[in-house]
């Protein structure tokens, strides 16, 4: 029966297979988590996932709303004194005077292969950046984001078939198995940490609105990248008339037939079931499923139910 002390600090779904993984197997004693949010149009005041956890588990929770100057949350901690403080996508960055209670230190589950993807989008940035590969790290935390010295890491594949939903389930799950064999390793003390090459360090910064817009300039590798990497949330767009329109299923092909039209962005052909949209290098997108504003997601052969002839018509113009 592990007799340590534990405090887990997370916040999304990413987190809720480690915690659930420290309650069956070690234990937890205090759970560090962000503040309930308003979420959707009616603006519900919503607890984050790992609070939910947490409370059917009658952990006590704190959800201080800056860590760095909480000190009710200090005070908290330096009175428990754990033996060791987990974080797994918690969102905030860990003050040193906290980092510097536990024992066994601070470890971070981070979702990528350090020192690449520093920062709070490992996961998206993997599929926008094109890697074949990503990964959970677990390495102790420091002042600097994410820079600390690495315990353990595991390789997860990135597929074509992977978007952001997918890729996040499978590196919760790594993470979660990673941690729970490395635990084990940081008590007994048997670990090497290995110190991270800073010239190798890369960063992916949370996503921004501007993120989200789709370039048509660039390959339709690109843009296929970025569809994937922000589905289902918050979802890639470009303009229609105007209007948003999210471009959801697509796959890069080679299209059989001679176009027209040379300007990036436009509709050059159409069938029964999608729409193929001209792209940067003459490449070419095959768009399956789209979202018009003010609707749902839907397969192009709904949105083409209006008979409309598309061909010709140029995406991303916003008549200002």
């Amino acid at each position: 029966m592990n007799n340590k002390k534990i405090v887990f600090m997370g916040t999304p779904e990413f987190a809720v297979p480690v915690l659930e993984m420290l309650i069956e197997n070690y234990g937890v004693d205090l759970v560090i988590t962000q503040p309930d949010k308003k979420v959707g149009r009616k603006k519900v005041l919503t607890p984050p996932p790992v609070k939910v956890i947490a409370l059917e588990n009658n952990i006590k929770v704190l959800q201080p709303e800056k860590i760095s100057t909480d000190e009710e949350t200090y005070n908290t901690l330096k009175d428990l004194n754990p033996d060791i403080i987990i974080t797994a996508a918690y969102g905030q960055l860990v003050p040193e005077r906290i980092l510097e209670i536990p024992h066994h230190k601070c470890i971070n589950v981070h979702g990528s292969l350090l020192p690449k993807l520093r920062g709070g989008a490992p996961i998206q940035y993997s599929i926008l950046e094109d890697h074949e590969k990503t990964g959970i790290t677990i390495m102790y935390m420091v002042k600097k984001l994410d820079a600390g010295d690495m315990i353990s890491k595991v390789e997860v594949d990135i597929l074509d078939s992977d978007n952001y939903e997918s890729l996040h389930d499978k590196l919760s799950i790594a993470g979660r198995d990673l941690l729970n064999e490395t635990l084990p390793r940081i008590f007994r003390g048997d670990i090497n940490p290995q110190k991270q090459n800073e010239e190798k360090a890369t960063f992916a910064s949370n996503i921004l609105r501007e993120d989200e817009k789709i370039d048509w300039n660039t390959p339709a590798r690109d843009v296929f990248n970025k569809v994937r990497a922000l589905d289902p949330t918050p979802g890639a767009f470009t303009f229609l008339d105007g209007n948003v329109l999210k471009i959801w299923s697509s796959e890069v092909i080679k299209l059989d037939v001679e176009s027209n039209f040379d300007k990036v962005g436009t509709i050059i052909s159409q069938d029964k079931k999608s729409i193929y949209i001209l792209c940067g290098n003459k490449t070419v997108l095959k768009v399956n499923e789209l979202q018009v504003s003010g609707k749902k997601r839907m397969p192009v052969v709904n949105f083409l139910s209006n008979k409309k002839d598309y061909v010709g018509t140029i995406l991303g113009e916003k008549n200002e």
